[in-house]
């Protein structure tokens, strides 16, 4: 890459890193934490003292107050490692006002820098139809930069698309636990195995990438439709009601099954449309994400 390239690109992630910088410090920011009970570093909440517990978290003043022994609980907040699996099949072309591929960027850029304001390690994973990139996980900032101008940069060799080679690649390689963010529009073959192996020792987030004329499409009467990945072609007419019907059927039965796929494996997933502001609906998952844990 000649160094014009190189410096056009640095500057379009300084500028995703402005963009973002605000929403992360938000709900986002934090990724995926998790706590850890005992002596730690930030105080958490009282309790009663439940037999085993330690005497010297005992909270004497409390204690005192109410006539029977509380003690203090904190929160310790440990580095953490994530994987962001992201597949770059050429479905991720397709986009009404910017492109899947272009939303997917906007996703990891705003994970990326909330995870570097944690000084979690990061790594990532680029996939079609096979592991066509490998970066293991690092901190800091020149890292964070390497990433995302390693996604600008990458012109995938494949147009296919499966997650398959991606998970087994990490369950073979990933030896201490760790958060694997997948960020797709997951029109893929099943990969529930692959999945279930993964899950087994680490967690996994999975985000859906989609754009509104996929799952509804307009009525333009006699339209051509390619397949981004295999290049087929169909003459459809959208005007046709029970071409409608079939297609927005199909498309509902596809969702179910990704649906129904993460949550038979209790994934965490949401589905960001094209048209959306990433960071307003990432804080949104993670809020309630963070919510649904504690119940």
């Amino acid at each position: 890459m000649n160094n014009e390239k190189l410096d056009e690109l640095i500057r379009l992630v300084r500028v995703i890193d402005m963009r973002t910088r605000f929403p992360v410090q938000g709900q986002v920011a934090g990724i995926h934490h998790s706590l850890y009970k005992g002596q730690g570093i930030e105080f958490s909440d009282i309790r009663e003292y439940i037999p085993g517990d330690d005497i010297r978290s005992i909270d004497w003043k409390v204690t005192a107050r109410y006539g029977k022994p509380y003690v203090k609980e904190f929160t310790e907040e440990r580095d953490q490692t994530h994987y962001f699996v992201v597949d770059l099949s050429g479905s991720g072309l397709f986009g009404d006002m910017i492109s899947k591929q272009r939303l997917i960027l906007e996703i990891i850029a705003t994970l990326l820098f909330s995870a570097l304001r944690d000084n979690d390690r990061c790594g990532l994973v680029i996939v079609t139809d096979s592991v066509e990139v490998s970066i293991p996980a690092r901190p800091g900032r020149k890292h964070i930069t390497h990433l995302l101008t390693t996604l600008l940069s990458h012109k995938p060799v494949s147009k296919g698309s499966d997650m398959r080679p991606a998970l087994v690649y990490l369950a073979q390689k990933l030896r201490r636990s760790c958060s694997v963010i997948l960020l797709s529009d997951f029109i893929v073959p099943d990969f529930t195995r692959e999945l279930r192996q993964v899950r087994r020792h680490h967690d996994v987030i999975a985000i859906r990438v989609a754009d509104s004329h996929e799952i509804r499409l307009p009525d333009v009467g006699l339209i051509e439709l390619e397949d981004a990945e295999t290049g087929e072609q169909i003459l459809v007419d959208t005007g046709d009601p029970s071409f409608q019907k079939n297609y927005t059927a199909a498309v509902q039965e596809a969702e179910d099954e990704i649906q129904s796929r993460f949550m038979r494996h209790n994934v965490p997933y949401c589905t960001i449309m094209t048209h959306e502001t990433c960071h307003v609906s990432l804080a949104r998952f993670f809020l309630h994400k963070k919510i649904a844990g504690r119940i």
